[in-house]
């Protein structure tokens, strides 16, 4: 799969949204992924899922791990194309960690796969858990990297599409300053207020 039909689908989704957004990092962003949209079209889930693969067939990936919530679609999609078992973390005392009686064994060949990734900080923090709990993490895979791939991971990170998208600091963000309400996408909420 080419990354512009990957945008091309985001695009067709109505999931690629612009205006002022808060991103799950807490950073600010004039641009917003909305995977859950994209993906609630099944068929697109499994190309998403089936490019992803395709890029560890030979990797020998004994589990696929993503970071809840993002990630849980896409995750489970590439693990089912792959064959294998699929788990999550999630955060507890804001630290993600495995839960619901999720386990590795010491040297499980894992890999993690996210929905985007804007500054890796989930991802790691997956990475870390499971490391933590014994996993050796084998890469790192997202639909989209839209840090320009600037974002480390710690790990070989793979993208069906690489995007350069401005993410600031909220005391550095022009919309801001100009007294834009911000949303936070998911939420439904607006942040601010317009002047």
């Amino acid at each position: 799969m080419q990354p512009d039909e990957v945008i091309k689908k985001f695009k067709s989704a109505g999931a690629l949204l612009e205006g002022h957004f808060i991103l799950s990092s807490g950073l600010h962003s004039p641009v917003y992924l909305q995977c859950a949209i994209a993906l609630q079209a099944t068929a697109v889930a499994a190309e998403f899922g089936a490019a992803i693969a395709a890029q560890f067939r030979a990797e020998r990936i004994e589990t696929v791990a993503s970071p809840a919530i993002g990630g849980i679609v896409i995750g489970y999609e590439v693990a089912r194309q792959l064959g294998v078992r699929f788990i999550w973390t999630e955060r507890e005392g804001g630290r993600m960690t495995l839960r619901r009686g999720f386990s590795v064994r010491q040297g499980e060949r894992v890999l993690v796969v996210e929905d985007v990734i804007t500054t890796g900080g989930s991802t790691r923090e997956t990475i870390a858990a499971l490391r933590d709990a014994g996993a050796e993490v084998v890469s790192a895979a997202s639909i989209i990297d839209r840090s320009g791939g600037k974002a480390d991971v710690g790990v070989p990170l793979v993208s069906l599409a690489t995007l350069e998208v401005l993410a600031v600091e909220p005391t550095n963000c022009e919309a801001c300053k100009r007294g834009e309400s911000a949303i936070k996408p998911g939420s439904g909420t607006a942040v601010g207020s317009k002047r």
